[in-house]
């Protein structure tokens, strides 16, 4: 969004129509769309950037729910913005530390900050691209406590503030940015001041884990499944004896696995009634062997993240397969399985093998009313298909 686009959005005939309009459904309604507004009398700029916001709004409702019918955005502010479940847990570090000003650096269109400040706490958002800017001011414009602030995060002053949250830029318009020296701000700068405020910034989840200092908490964070982000906690925000964490977030609600460190993988086992893939933000944390102790499960496999035990156990950290044939991996030998039973929905899961799922289902060809997992991976470190069916949902 450029600022032409942003000022036709913000006039008073531009918010109107934007709120006027029905909940965006699909392309498809476009040109109809378009034809409809234009013969309104509405111009051809403010019908395009209200209809980008239509459609912006509809996507958002997946972070922000009910909230994102009243916020503006841009594409990638609402790609880098954090969920709005994931930022109240955030905001509720801050909040349970007893800090009670907080400045967002590098705010974009200002998820975290609105989450703070609905938590009542005190919070400026800095934000150095002028339009992100704006938009952020419009989203938070319902709370008197917070501000936002056209800065370079730089060059802020932080007197004054009692903790700090960063979620550091790592990609330009073009290219995603390899070198923490070049995110805005760098991750040096963000780490320095964890040294003096409580502070959190927000990672990618895949970061080179030398980088994470020894005095901070991580914590992998997932959200309907997906890994969406490493925090680092610093200061009075981090909780003592804990240096690794999945927190999970899903529809059965929130569940945490925490610990002092990475913990050691548990033994190698023989192949149960059920296998267990543990959560993404359990891998990542490196806290496979403390889920396995936890539900009575071993290893298929040194180094495989698959777990298994004769005993169905609900876990929130884990999806839970019960196993209805094992086997010697072998194409052949799959289609004729898949064939046999009628299995036409195929969900083909790989972990420790090099196969491509995509060319691997052509060639088994599933078809039938039948419903089933394939899991490839190693069991005692041999190829092996696990042809498998979901079981029961996770506890809450």
């Amino acid at each position: 969004m450029d600022k032409a686009e942003l000022v036709t959005l913000l006039s008073p005939e531009g918010l109107r129509l934007l709120d006027s309009l029905p909940p965006w459904e699909s392309s498809a309604d476009v040109v109809r769309a378009v034809s409809r507004l234009r013969a309104a009398g509405h111009s051809a700029a403010l019908v395009a950037a209200v209809l980008s916001q239509s459609k912006l709004r509809k996507r958002a409702r997946e972070k922000f729910s009910d909230f994102a019918d009243r916020m503006l955005f841009t594409e990638a502010g609402l790609e880098q913005a954090t969920r709005l479940t994931v930022a109240a847990r955030h905001a509720e570090r801050f909040r349970a530390a007893g800090v009670h000003t907080v400045v967002d650096l590098g705010c974009g269109i200002g998820g975290d900050a609105l989450a703070l400040a609905a938590l009542d706490l005190e919070v400026t958002g800095v934000e150095r691209d002028d339009v992100t800017a704006a938009i952020a001011a419009y989203n938070l414009a319902p709370w008197s406590n917070a501000e936002i602030v056209n800065a370079d995060a730089e060059d802020f002053s932080l007197d004054g503030f009692e903790g700090a949250w960063l979620d550091p830029a790592r990609r330009t318009a073009s290219k995603r940015l390899r070198n923490p020296a070049d995110w805005s701000p760098p991750l040096n700068f963000a780490f320095d001041i964890g040294s003096r405020l409580p502070t959190g910034i927000k990672l990618g989840p895949g970061i080179d884990r030398t980088l994470i200092p020894d005095a901070a908490e991580a914590q992998w964070v997932s959200a309907d499944g997906s890994v969406v982000e490493l925090a680092l906690w610093f200061g009075a925000v981090s909780r003592n004896g804990i240096r690794r964490a999945a927190a999970v977030h899903g529809h059965n609600g929130f569940a945490e696995l925490t610990a002092p460190g990475d913990s050691e993988d548990v033994e190698v086992g023989p192949l149960g009634e059920f296998v267990y893939e543990p959560d993404g933000a359990v891998i990542r944390a490196r806290l496979i062997g403390d889920l396995g102790r936890s539900i009575g499960a071993t290893m298929l496999s040194p180094g495989i993240a698959w777990l298994s035990s004769d005993v169905a156990v609900d876990t929130p950290f884990a999806a839970r397969f019960r196993v209805v044939e094992s086997m010697p991996y072998d194409v052949k030998a799959l289609r004729k399985l898949v064939t046999a039973r009628g299995i036409g929905t195929l969900e083909i899961k790989k972990r420790g093998v090099d196969v491509d799922p995509a060319e691997l289902r052509k060639r088994l060809a599933p078809k039938g009313d039948a419903t089933a997992t394939l899991i490839l991976t190693r069991v005692a470190g041999k190829h092996t298909a696990l042809l498998a069916e979901r079981d029961a949902p996770v506890a809450p």
